[in-house]
């Protein structure tokens, strides 16, 4: 078994772009009710992972709540690649053993998957892997 069993391809999963601003990120995010997403290059690069607390962390650090429209106007400009954390949300190869998959599930939501060339190919959630624990036990 390896990573390719748990994957859930990048068609069918939620991402941003890296030239996004923030605000356009903080949309994307709402309408797909996620806490955390991908960003990828327009090239298709995985670039990093942003979460609702970076969000958060952002504008508290501008000082500003979210009905200040002077903030909104400024997240406009912002491009979401400011906001990575890059030690948070580390990608897998296809290759990678699934210990390693496993042991990164414990502290990530979901784990990014990369080819050879760290193109993003999907993803595999942690609820994937605790559903195949259960089916299996």
């Amino acid at each position: 078994m390896n990573v390719a069993f748990f994957i859930k391809p990048k068609q069918d999963t939620a991402y941003l772009y890296s030239d996004f601003s923030i605000r356009q990120a903080l949309e994307k995010m709402k309408n797909c009710g996620y806490t955390a997403i991908p960003v990828i290059s327009r090239e298709g690069k995985y670039v990093g992972t942003v979460s609702e607390g970076d969000f958060l962390w952002l504008i508290l650090k501008e000082g500003a709540s979210l009905e200040d429209v002077s903030l909104i106007k400024e997240l406009e400009h912002i491009p979401v690649t400011k906001i990575i954390k890059s030690e948070k949300y580390k990608a897998v190869n296809f290759s990678e053993n699934i210990e390693k998959l496993f042991n990164m599930a414990l502290e990530q939501n979901f784990v990014p998957v990369v080819d050879d060339l760290g193109s993003f190919s999907g993803i595999v959630t942690r609820k994937s892997i605790l559903s195949y624990l259960m089916n299996t036990m």
